[in-house]
């Protein structure tokens, strides 16, 4: 019978090629882990960090800011609708120009406030009433009996809403992400 014999020497070489490695730390970095550059992680680094949007004048402190606008979906989209109109989705305003827009809302429902109390919801006059305001570029519409729409262009912000019966409502964006400015998209991909 024929018997190999291995050389003591090819595995002495390999053992010391693992022993190297593990005597240099390869492999014990991980995620997360502070401790071994100083700073953070590659992960932490990558991951990008939210606007942070301290309390506006007129907001409790203790309450958490307010943003009726969303970016992106909180889960994956699973059927890519929320992908697909995506460009639909208005641009959040932060930091102070989002100060600015609750302000045009407050004052916006404000001066609409006594016509939807008299139940009138003719658009010009609804127009009317934001050009006092200061606006230029306003739009209304509706049928004038049940309520009535509107859009603002007050550059660099926008301010759109409908007044009705129960109530007025506007909300302030700083634009589409396909660059239609206050108009809203009329396509996507």
């Amino acid at each position: 019978m024929t018997m190999i014999r291995k050389s003591g020497g090819g595995l002495g070489m390999l053992s010391m090629a693992l022993l190297a490695m593990l005597a240099a730390g390869c492999g014990t970095e991980r995620p997360g882990d502070d401790a071994a550059a100083g700073g953070p992680s590659r992960s932490a680094a990558a991951t990008p960090s939210a606007p942070v949007d301290l309390p506006c004048p007129g907001e409790s402190p203790t309450a958490p800011p307010t943003t009726s606008h969303t970016s992106s979906p909180t889960a994956p989209p699973t059927d890519h609708y929320a992908e697909n109109h995506g460009f639909r989705v208005p641009i959040p305003l932060h930091g102070r120009s989002r100060c600015q827009g609750l302000a045009a809302v407050a004052r916006v429902e404000h001066a609409l406030e006594p016509l939807r109390e008299r139940g009138d919801f003719h658009p010009e006059d609804t127009r009317t009433a934001l050009i006092g305001l200061g606006y230029r570029n306003v739009q209304s519409y509706g049928d004038g009996a049940t309520g009535v729409g509107f859009l603002i262009d007050a550059d660099p912000l926008c301010v759109e809403g409908t007044m009705s019966r129960e109530a007025t409502r506007a909300d302030a964006f700083a634009g589409y992400p396909d660059g239609t400015d206050c108009q809203p998209p009329s396509g996507g991909h």
